[in-house]
C-alpha cells in the first residue's frame, strides 16, 4: 500500500488517498488516533470520483462512530481497464428493462460473476494492507455496494464479522445458494418500489442468507428513497457488533444507487 495524498477534513477527519497493486483506494481515520480503531470497508457500484461526495458523507459517519472507513475502486470502474464483456452484459440489461422483458439468468450471470470473482479477492488484500495499519484494528464490517460481493465476502472472509447490505443489484442464482453459508450478523436494506431491480430476487435472497441474526428493513419508494433514519439503525447495528458504547452520526448513505445495472 502506498499513500498518495492526505488531507484534513472536518471535526478531525484523516483522509488518505493510496494505491494498492495499482488498485485506488481512500482510507479515513479519526485524527489523531489515540488506539487502533475498527475498520468498516464501504462498497459502492463503481467509480470512486463519482461516488465521491457520497462515500466521504459516509465515512465521516463512520469515523464519528469511532471507526475507520475505507474503499476502493471495482474492477471496471473509474480509471480501471474496462471489460468489453462487462459492458455488452450491461447493455443486454438495459435492453432488456427497456423493453420490459425479464432478464435473462446468464446475462445477470455474464454481468455479476466475474465482478464477484476480481472484486473479492481485491477487497481481502486491501483488508491486510489496512488492518496492518497501526492506527487500524479489528473487527472489520462492510456496508453498502455491490450486494453479491457483500455476500461473497460475508462467506470467505473471516475478519469481516457484520455486514450492511443494499438489496438494489441483480443477484445470480449461484450467489443465492452461496448465502446459505453466511454466517455473520446482516442488515439489510430493501427499498420496496425499487425501479428497474427485482423484489421477490431481493426477498429470495434474504430468505436464502444463513445468518441467525438478520434484519430486513423495507421501505416504500424508489431506488434512491432509503429514508435517513435507516443510518440511524446501521449506525447501531454497527455498534452492537464491532464496538461497546452508543451510536453516534449517521454511516450509512440512503441515497446511493447500487444497481448492477448502472
Amino acid at each position: 500500500m502506498r499513500f498518495i495524498s492526505e488531507q484534513r477534513l472536518a471535526d478531525g477527519v484523516r483522509e488518505r488517498e493510496f494505491t494498492l497493486g495499482g488498485i485506488p483506494g481512500i482510507l479515513w481515520t479519526p485524527a489523531p488516533a489515540s488506539e487502533p480503531v475498527p475498520l468498516i470497508l464501504l462498497g459502492h457500484p463503481g467509480g470512486l470520483r463519482r461516488m465521491y461526495p457520497r462515500l466521504v458523507a459516509r465515512a465521516q459517519g463512520c469515523v464519528e462512530q469511532g471507526f475507520a472507513a475505507a474503499t476502493i475502486e471495482l474492477p471496471g470502474s473509474g480509471d480501471r481497464p474496462a471489460s468489453a464483456a462487462a459492458e455488452q452484459a450491461r447493455a443486454d440489461l438495459r435492453r432488456a428493462l427497456a423493453a420490459g422483458e425479464p432478464v435473462a439468468d446468464e446475462v445477470v450471470d455474464r454481468l455479476v460473476l466475474p465482478l464477484v470473482e476480481k472484486a473479492v479477492p481485491e477487497c481481502r488484500a486491501a483488508l491486510d494492507a489496512l488492518l496492518a495499519l497501526p492506527e487500524v484494528g479489528g473487527p472489520a464490517g462492510y456496508a453498502g455496494g455491490v450486494i453479491s460481493i457483500g455476500v461473497r465476502l460475508a462467506v470467505v472472509e473471516p475478519r469481516i464479522v457484520a455486514a450492511l447490505l443494499f438489496a438494489g443489484s441483480f443477484v445470480p442464482r449461484a450467489i443465492v445458494a452461496e448465502a446459505r453459508r453466511v454466517t455473520i450478523p446482516l442488515h439489510v436494506l430493501l427499498q420496496w418500489d425499487d425501479e428497474g431491480n427485482d423484489r421477490q430476487m431481493a426477498l429470495d435472497l434474504f430468505d436464502a442468507l444463513g445468518s441467525a441474526e438478520k434484519t430486513l428493513h423495507a421501505n416504500m419508494g424508489g431506488h434512491t428513497g432509503v429514508p435517513w433514519f435507516e443510518g440511524e439503525a446501521a449506525n447501531r447495528f454497527f455498534a452492537r457488533h464491532l464496538k461497546a458504547g452508543p451510536p453516534a452520526a449517521a454511516s450509512a448513505d440512503p441515497g446511493e444507487r447500487t444497481p448492477s445495472g448502472q
